[in-house]
């Protein structure tokens, strides 16, 4: 079970992402209602991508990086990075909701514009860390746990 969880992370960042996207588009368009219903779509996705998260790091070890040469500053800057960011998207993701919630639009929009690149930029290389650790550059360890 826990060695399924990399891969669902892994596509609850993807879903999220395009939660994301639509509802960005959907909002540009003028249509708060359909916008409304991708963003809480997002807020839950990422809800359970953390419950999903916390719980494969408390019965799964974290696997070194094995790729070598300049790929590692590539990966470690987009690690840190996204580790850094998705600590903060918690607490602005929670705040622009419940500006919206509030019907405190003038609000919600100032720190959507702050929530949404960070929450998308966190999706998107989320997938990015998955991809590079578990697919293209797999440790030992990792291989060994997302064997059946």
């Amino acid at each position: 079970m826990i060695s399924v969880l990399p891969h669902l992370n892994a596509a609850l960042n993807a879903v999220a992402a395009c939660f994301l996207i639509c509802g960005f588009i959907y909002i540009r368009a003028g249509n708060p209602q359909r916008h409304r219903a991708c963003m809480i779509a997002a807020a839950a996705t990422s809800a359970v991508f953390l419950v999903s998260y916390v719980t494969l790091r408390l019965y799964a070890p974290i696997f070194a990086f094995s790729g070598q040469g300049a790929i590692r500053i590539v990966y470690f800057s987009i690690l840190a990075s996204h580790v850094v960011l998705a600590m903060a998207i918690v607490p602005l993701v929670l705040l622009t909701l419940i500006r919206a919630i509030k019907s405190d639009f003038m609000a919600h929009r100032r720190i959507a514009r702050w929530t949404w690149p960070v929450w998308m930029y966190v999706s998107v290389t989320g997938i990015f860390v998955y991809a590079m650790l578990y697919q293209f550059y797999p440790a030992h360890a990792a291989t060994a746990l997302l064997s059946p």
